[in-house]
């Protein structure tokens, strides 16, 4: 076809650089710097971001002194053919903010307030709270776009996105300190602990099952995975993710069970996924002989991937580290990024990562799915994660791949024309091919615009590259637009391309196998950390419950994540409102006082600046 002789509509994504009031046009810079001339209708509107249970922020009666130049934008509009060219003309607007480098979701309490929507969402969703009392038995894994439960006879409730719907509770406590939030965190971790925990009193370790089912009073539970990918066996990323809330709890209460139960949960990697003859840890085991390499695993026999591997550190270690400061938890942390960073480049081949292997960490590119495509979140969190335990373990090799990644994924794997990150790439090109192909499709995934924000904001943070600061801004910028469900609350799955929401089969749900509260709050709680600490240099509060004697040494830790050495200090510090003076600001400590009583504290963390 040697002319598009259609219309069609689409997203420019990008910067104003001119505005023409005489013909009602506007230029506008892509973020990989192609230009377009944009032109207004008389039925053109426009909108500022707004966070969730804000009202609608109209601007169109300020179109003209919003286009000013240097302006970031959203702008979807219908291309016209017109001669030998396209005219496009826009029919709406989402702007990040009032001005040129001026981003709403950079306000101190953004993320806070959003946390704060997000979690007292899914107390409505799951329990009809504050109308019942929170009860975990009501949870139900899928729940509608609206939120409402999928079917009432459905009791299904897996154990990972129970954990990761606690530790959205526990983070919006982090951040709120409103009681409610931990009332719902420390009931679903007590519901984990009594209805999903396995103890083995043969090799005296725990592992968790892969969800309950619940018909009347009868409770069936589900030892090995139902979902496709590891049908039949023990998957490492279930074991690894039914420690995400309940660890995130233990930072706010220090219940000694919680600890107990992450030391041998532990013990289970250390003695069944971990290949003590090699290096790493094996994706699955067999649920009877708890053997990585027995043949009833079939395609997941003898294999490792990025999630066993990869995922403990966000999931549960890092914050395990932050709330014992344990050596062992750190040795182990080094362990898993070392081995990240020997294994997985595969730069030779591939301006990705290679994510499936064999126990001898030959490349696995047959496997279901996956064959030899990457997935641009998996990448990005490596960058990410590699930055936050740069802080704590510092090596050139962590930088450099992380900073390898940075470099590459905003060209391969982000939408540069409409803004936002994609999800499944082929991983190398085929002949005559100059862009890596989308497997299945171009929309776009929320927690894969998580890793981009979070990867793009700590590498900003720690080593102030602006390129860095421009594409954490872009992937923030496109999330706040198009994410928020400001009808219904929450998140959305999946938006298309153009940043509009998709709402099809189980991308259309606010609870699946995939999606909880997680990655939303995860992002809520680490964006306005980097933000906050790192970047716009503005103080934080965090809350804190511990139970009377929990934490070692009556020692409470309470660094927000691992942020570069002397970078924050702790302000000021509250005991059940009251001033508290008993703290160590540089080691980000707080000595608890011997009492018989859960006491309420309340830090201030503050950047060296």
């Amino acid at each position: 076809m040697d002319h598009m002789s259609f219309s069609f509509s689409d997203t420019i994504a990008g910067y104003v650089t001119d505005f023409n009031r005489s013909e009602k046009s506007f230029g506008i810079k892509t973020s990989d710097g192609r230009k377009f001339q944009a032109y207004l209708t008389p039925t053109t509107y426009g909108r500022i971001t707004q966070n969730l249970q804000e009202p609608y922020n109209d601007c169109t009666q300020r179109l003209a002194e919003m286009l000013t130049p240097g302006q970031p934008v959203f702008a979807y509009g219908i291309f016209y053919p017109q001669g030998e060219e396209h005219k496009f003309e826009v029919k709406s607007f989402v702007f990040p903010g009032d001005a040129p480098s001026v981003y709403r979701h950079e306000e101190p309490d953004w993320w806070v307030k959003q946390v704060r929507s997000i979690a007292d969402s899914y107390l409505y969703w799951q329990f009809n709270y504050p109308e019942n009392e929170i009860d975990y038995r009501q949870y139900r894994t899928f729940l509608r776009v609206t939120g409402v439960k999928k079917r009432e006879d459905d009791y299904l409730q897996e154990t990972d996105t129970v954990s990761r719907l606690v530790y959205g509770f526990a983070s919006a406590y982090l951040m709120t300190g409103e009681d409610r939030f931990l009332e719902a965190a420390e009931k679903g971790t007590e519901y984990l602990r009594q209805h999903m925990r396995f103890y083995d009193p043969d090799e005296n370790l725990i592992y968790w099952y892969h969800g309950i089912k619940v018909t009347g009073n009868r409770e069936q539970k589900l030892l090995t995975s139902e979902f496709s990918d590891d049908y039949d066996a023990i998957p490492a990323y279930e074991q690894i993710y039914a420690l995400a809330g309940p660890i995130q709890t233990y930072r706010i209460t220090g219940d000694p069970r919680i600890l107990k139960d992450a030391e041998m949960t532990v013990d289970l990697f250390d003695k069944f996924f971990l290949d003590k003859e090699g290096t790493g840890y094996f994706s699955h085991i067999d649920p009877i002989t708890l053997d990585p390499r027995a043949e009833s695993l079939g395609r997941n026999r003898a294999r490792k991937n990025w999630n066993s591997v990869g995922d403990h550190a966000p999931a549960y270690l890092i914050n395990l580290w932050l709330a014992t400061g344990e050596q062992k938890y750190a040795d182990m942390l080094e362990y898993t990024f070392d081995t990240i960073e020997k294994y997985f480049p595969d730069y030779d081949n591939s301006p990705f990562v290679q994510e499936k292997f064999h126990e001898d960490w030959s490349r696995d590119q047959t496997w279901g799915w996956q064959q030899n495509r990457a997935v641009i979140g998996h990448n990005l969190k490596i960058a990410w994660n590699l930055m936050r335990m740069q802080s704590l373990k510092p090596k050139d090799q962590y930088v450099a791949l992380a900073e390898k990644i940075a470099s590459l994924m905003p060209k391969l794997g982000s939408d540069q024309q409409r803004g936002g990150w994609y999800d499944v790439i082929e991983r190398i090109l085929d002949e005559g091919e100059e862009q890596h192909r989308l497997v299945w499709h171009d929309r776009k995934a929320w927690w894969q615009q998580e890793q981009a924000i979070l990867a793009y904001l700590i590498l900003n943070g720690i080593t102030q590259n602006p390129e860095y600061l421009r594409h954490a801004r872009e992937a923030a910028a496109f999330y706040n637009a198009h994410f928020l469900d400001h009808e219904d609350g929450g998140i959305y799955f999946n938006v298309l391309a153009n940043g509009l929401p998709f709402l099809m089969g189980n991308e259309r749900f606010k609870g699946s196998h995939s999606m909880s509260g997680y990655h939303s709050t995860e992002l809520c709680y680490l964006a306005s950390v980097y933000t906050n600490l790192l970047f716009t240099k503005q103080p934080m509060d965090f809350y804190f419950k511990p139970l009377p004697g929990a934490f070692k040494d009556n020692i409470l830790r309470v660094s927000p994540d691992i942020l570069p050495p002397g970078s924050v200090k702790i302000g000021a510090c509250w005991l059940n409102e009251e001033p508290y003076h008993n703290f160590d600001a540089d080691a980000l400590t707080v000595k608890l006082p011997d009492t018989k009583e859960q006491v309420k504290v309340k830090v201030q963390i503050v950047p060296n600046q």
